[in-house]
């Protein structure tokens, strides 16, 4: 080989050690969660942060006002029916940890106060010296007195499971137990369980979930149940679930290709049967009936079922063969189906209009769909809350931004709905107004969004505005009542404003599936030209308006600051994604390469690394004062997201804020003083920079 060549390979040698030098992640011990730098860094953060937001002269006052919004006795306790009985959990002051609770449903209905405790975490976190959270329950049905509960020691999705019996209110001494994990459970009899666990080495997927489904009988080890079904490595995850109609049970094998497209499996006595129908329907039964909420177009025999139609047909009748569905509901403009649910003879359907819910019911009569609009206010969110499947007994909740949610009931009479009980106004909201404008995205595409402000407000661009949203996974964001908002933003002079972006599930399946993987960019255009809109209207203007957002939200924020820092003054950035070159192999990150991609496939980083907020933070730009937050026990979004950011931007001279609670998990499930502290910094952080 001549010296030339040899020089040359030199210099390649040396330019790609340069650019691996210059990609390497500086941060990565960051990631260690428990580690002790990665701790010593939360803590010196931790206590920054606390410093500076709690000088705010208000900040007592926040904390009080939250946690008596969150104690207050006034709060309704929304029931789960089960049997004879519904039951709640409940938190306050008295009850930090909380109380699993019932009463009969017969009192209930009569607004009797005679619940009757059927487990004190409190009581059981103290004989036990964990801090045990709530999570979940699993019921025997129908028969309801036998239930797994799951239980988390620091409010994160692995959960602990436990057999409990009602009757005795005491755990089933030798009973069903599963160490904690990603789990999923369901009872095939008082004596038999579905379940989805870790296994050991080789059962989980590379999202973090399960991949073998096993029949467990009692008294006999975990280690020797019956394996019913292995999915992929690469799947997401696999889990059972066992649907109890009037009519029926049907016993279910569930595996999840990735986060929009499973495979469905009817356990049976000659085997499991795969359900022929499209992988990316929701599914649900009532009596004989299968019905199928399409996400997307399905073409069948002739006939053409478009995205979001609701379509149904006999489960026997499809078994052997039959593929004649019947059209529920077909889609219409700016509509879409939020929930389908049932009771014993009822198809409940929850719809947006216009972001506006409406709440219908179906019966199927001599094989037609009759449908009728449950007497409901207009204007606001519905919510279905608990249902009876032995009966047509339901509960449901109506609020909107201004107005106290109410629970309403009815015995399946569409027209005859009672108000069981209504939320005390925690502030005076005559004082405010809501409005829903437009705006054009970069596309032309119209985007709603929602503003809540007070009455007579002077658009004069000095209105201390807060922009939220969420633009992912099909959620839909609808009108709420939060008495937060009102407490410690709206009577502080602030403006609340909800985006509606792509990405969501505001107007049917498109609104989701025109913003993922490399359309994801327009969710961040929505969001910005909502931002605009609120400075072109004069509404607020640059140095007053900040931005929030958490989980997705978080990336949504992580983007927005990141591609136009000239627009905010503030961001509030929680337990959000931000790294996402690394997000796949993250805790269960791998799970939602059907919304973003996959980073590891050049094709797809391409368009990912435009936006990842972690990839584009620079040195020479002048950014708003941002407010990073996790939660080290956060095993759904890597609290290192955050971490890493803040490291990264404080290297490139960028001032920030960060705060990480040791529990709570992703949903913050903690106790209700620990909730108000964290709002309460949330606040202090954005009165004080828009104030």
């Amino acid at each position: 080989m001549n010296r030339s060549i040899l020089l040359l390979f030199s210099l390649l040698f040396l330019l790609q050690q340069a650019f691996s030098q210059s990609t390497e992640d500086r941060y990565l011990w960051l990631e260690d969660i428990n580690g002790t730098r990665s701790m010593e860094w939360v803590k010196q953060h931790n206590d920054a942060t606390t410093n500076a937001f709690t000088k705010f002269s208000d900040y007592p006052t926040l904390v009080a006002k939250v946690q008596e919004i969150l104690d207050s006795e006034d709060r309704i306790a929304y029931p789960s029916i089960q049997g004879e009985y519904v039951y709640n959990f409940w938190q306050d002051k008295k009850n930090e940890r909380g109380i699993w609770r019932r009463m009969l449903l017969s009192d209930y209905l009569k607004n009797e106060s005679s619940w009757e405790t059927v487990l004190d975490l409190d009581q059981m976190s103290k004989e036990e010296a964990v801090r045990w959270v709530f999570i979940d329950v699993f019921w025997l049905s129908p028969q309801m007195k036998r239930c797994m509960l799951a239980l988390s020691p620091d409010g994160g999705d692995a959960v602990e499971m436990r057999e409990f019996d009602t009757e005795s209110k005491q755990f089933v001494a030798g009973g069903f137990f599963l160490k904690r994990a990603q789990s999923s459970v369901s009872w095939k009899d008082l004596n038999t369980l579905y379940v989805s666990t870790d296994f050991g080495e080789g059962t989980m997927t590379t999202s973090g979930y399960p991949r073998i489904v096993k029949l467990w009988k009692r008294d006999t080890p975990l280690e020797q149940a019956q394996i019913l079904f292995e999915g992929e490595k690469n799947d997401t995850g696999i889990g059972p679930e066992v649907i109890v109609t009037k009519e029926r049970r049907y016993e279910i094998i569930t595996r999840a290709k990735d986060f929009y497209h499973f495979d469905r499996y009817l356990i049976a006595s000659t085997g499991l049967k795969k359900l022929e129908i499209p992988d990316d329907v929701e599914l649900t039964f009532l009596g004989n009936q299968m019905i199928l909420s399409l996400k997307s177009n399905w073409s069948l025999n002739g006939a053409m079922f478009k995205a979001g139609s609701l379509v149904s047909i006999d489960i026997d009748s499809f078994m052997r063969g039959n593929r004649e569905f019947s059209l529920i509901v077909a889609p219409e403009p700016r509509s879409s189906i939020q929930s389908v649910s049932a009771t014993a003879n009822i198809l409940l359907v929850t719809k947006l209009l216009n972001v506006q819910s409406e709440l219908y019911q179906y019966r199927i009569e001599k094989g037609v769909w009759k449908g009728e609009r449950v007497a409901t206010p207009k204007f606001g969110t519905i919510t279905v809350r608990s249902l009876d499947k032995s009966s047509d007994r339901y509960f449901f909740s109506y609020e909107g931004f201004l107005t106290p949610a109410s629970l309403l009931t009815t015995l399946g009479d569409a027209q005859n709905v009672q108000t069981q009980e209504t939320l005390p106004a925690f502030f005076d909201a005559s004082k405010y107004e809501v409005q829903q404008l437009e705006v054009p995205s970069r596309d032309g595409v119209r985007v709603p969004y929602f503003v809540v402000h007070r009455k007579g407000m002077v658009n004069n661009g000095s209105n201390p505005t807060l922009l939220t949203g969420y633009g992912g996974f099909e959620v839909s964001r609808t009108p709420a009542y939060n008495p937060t908002i009102g407490k410690v933003w709206l009577e502080y002079g602030g403006v609340y404003v909800l985006g509606n972006m792509r990405g969501g599930g505001e107007f049917g399946p498109q609104w989701h599936t025109s913003a993922i993987k490399e359309n994801r960019q327009k969710v961040y255009d929505d969001f910005l030209a909502i931002a605009e809109d609120l400075i072109q209207r004069k509404i607020t203007s640059p140095p007053r308006l900040a931005i929030g957002g958490a989980s997705n939200g978080g990336l949504l924020v992580g983007a927005a600051f990141t591609q136009r820092p000239d627009l905010f003054k503030a961001v509030d950035c929680a337990n959000p994604l931000l790294d996402m070159k690394r997000y796949n192999k993250l805790h269960v990150g791998a799970s939602w390469m059907g919304e973003y991609g996959n980073p590891d496939v050049p094709a797809e980083w391409a368009y990912i690394g435009k936006y990842s907020p972690y990839q584009n933070v620079q040195r020479d730009v002048r950014y708003p004062r941002i407010y990073f937050s996790a939660s080290t026990a956060d095993d759904r979004v890597h609290p290192g997201h955050a971490r890493k950011m803040v490291a990264k931007m404080e290297d490139m001279g960028h001032k920030v804020f960060y705060y990480e609670t040791t529990e709570g998990g992703h949903m913050g499930l903690t106790t209700n003083r620990q909730r108000a502290e964290r709002v309460a910094l949330r606040y202090s952080f954005l009165l004080q920079e828009l104030k």
